[in-house]
């Protein structure tokens, strides 16, 4: 007797029939970027395609993942002034919490509205948290001071009416810290989504043109290894017993095999998301003709989706939506 494997390849829809894995509007997380102080929205020149917007603008974009069917919205604020403390992140008229209000006014019982939790888009240095001068002279980030600036920022999006929190500064403790703070202030509701592991990476370029970041040097002080993978499980495994609902991994295609892994342990939903510079290489690499932009971005979406993640967060969301 022959064994065929190749017979359930035959047609369009023998494979279609028989794929393991299948993508959803419904699964997927389109990041934005809203800007304070512009009147129309602006090119973001490494991200051909995504743009600062305007609150109105931001609105309508929210409508529009509304009629794609997508799952919902991570909101990225881009403010015109910065500080130390990054005082403007728990401000309520703040860019970011303004435009979490208009959204969830727009939309908000038809998309789920997530809102970026960090301090780094907020600080004149760039840093995710707020820093200190250790012992030896050098300036570092203080963890215990950022959780309580994390503490003031969840209130404070939780007030405008965030439904998902996306803890991303990679502190110590952020997630209990910031769960005791929503529970005590009665938003028991509102969800912790855990950027469990969020790995220093050279893709993050564009991401930093958008938020117009003003960060020197690095992050790998508390952002993780990409050499290394049992910490990243410790981390995940800490992220849920400290009350996370959703943890997520951080950039998706170089590190698939924790997003594996994650999904193996994980009793809560995993996401990963797809970076600025995985966006940025495709569209780049498409516009030289040296890739099909479709089949790669099909491609990449379903290698994030196989490996186990339920929800991606992905720039090409909309444009992937209106194919499915």
């Amino acid at each position: 007797m022959a064994i065929r494997p190749r017979r359930l390849r035959g047609s369009i829809p023998l494979r279609r029939l028989v794929a393991q894995t299948r993508l959803h509007p419904a699964d997927l997380v389109l990041p934005v970027f809203v800007r304070e102080g512009i009147d129309a929205p602006v090119d973001i020149s490494s991200m051909p395609g995504v743009v600062q917007h305007t609150v109105d603008s931001l609105v309508d974009e929210a409508r529009a993942c509304v009629d794609a069917g997508i799952g919902g919205i991570m909101l990225f604020g881009v403010p015109q002034a910065k500080d130390a403390r990054g005082s403007g992140a728990d401000d309520p008229e703040g860019i970011l919490n303004v435009a979490t209000r208009a959204v969830v006014d727009a939309v908000g019982d038809r998309l789920v509205v997530m809102t970026d939790l960090c301090l780094d888009e907020f600080t004149d240095h760039g840093h995710c948290g707020v820093l200190t001068t250790a012992l030896d002279g050098s300036i570092v980030v203080d963890n215990d001071a950022t959780l309580a600036r994390y503490a003031d920022m969840a209130l404070a999006q939780a007030a405008a009416g965030a439904h998902v929190l996306g803890l991303s500064g990679m502190m110590d403790g952020q997630v209990a810290h910031v769960r005791a703070a929503l529970d005590d202030a009665g938003y028991t509701d509102t969800l912790v989504l855990a950027y469990a592991a969020k790995y220093t990476s050279a893709l993050y370029g564009p991401f930093r043109e958008a938020v117009q970041s003003s960060l020197s040097g690095d992050r790998a002080t508390y952002q993780q290894d990409p050499a290394n993978a049992t910490e990243s499980l410790r981390e995940i495994e800490l992220d849920l017993a400290e009350g996370a609902d959703i943890i997520m991994v951080k950039p998706a295609q170089p590190h698939l095999d924790i997003v594996a892994a994650a999904a193996e342990i994980s009793p809560v939903p995993v996401a990963a998301y797809q970076i600025s510079g995985e966006y940025a290489q495709i569209v780049a690499a498409a516009e030289r003709g040296w890739i099909d932009r479709e089949a790669a971005v099909f491609e990449s979406l379903l290698h994030i989706k196989r490996a186990g993640a339920q929800i991606v967060l992905t720039y090409f969301a909309l444009e992937v939506a209106g194919r499915l």
